[in-house]
């Protein structure tokens, strides 16, 4: 045996509490290999967290398009109309609509 490694021997037996040491690489180890708080499921987690961001900013923006055309409807102005005969092909007495529907393939 080297001195190095005579010495290191002596230091580990003397400074180091193998008990301690084990006890805590148990612990290290739990953490790592634990279903609930391992490595890969944090990053499945954070996946699902990021899609879930996603699709709430998508719904935002929806919400902010379909409150700001209720408002439009409510006061009144020219958005009624549009809607009206636009999706949903109303038209006065007096005048004739023409749906074009795309030929089929």
């Amino acid at each position: 045996m080297s001195s190095f490694s005579r010495k290191a021997v002596y230091w580990f037996r003397r400074c180091a509490n193998i008990p301690l040491l084990i006890i805590g690489v148990f612990f290290i180890g739990l953490l790592l290999l634990n279903e609930d708080a391992s490595f890969t499921q944090s990053m499945i987690y954070e996946k699902e967290i990021v899609r879930l961001k996603k699709e709430i900013k998508e719904n935002k923006d929806s919400a902010a398009f379909y409150r700001s055309r209720r408002l439009a409807i409510e006061r009144g102005d020219e958005a009624l109309e549009y809607i009206a005969r636009e999706q949903y092909h109303m038209k006065r007495p007096t005048e004739d609509v023409f749906v074009l529907v795309p030929p089929a393939k």
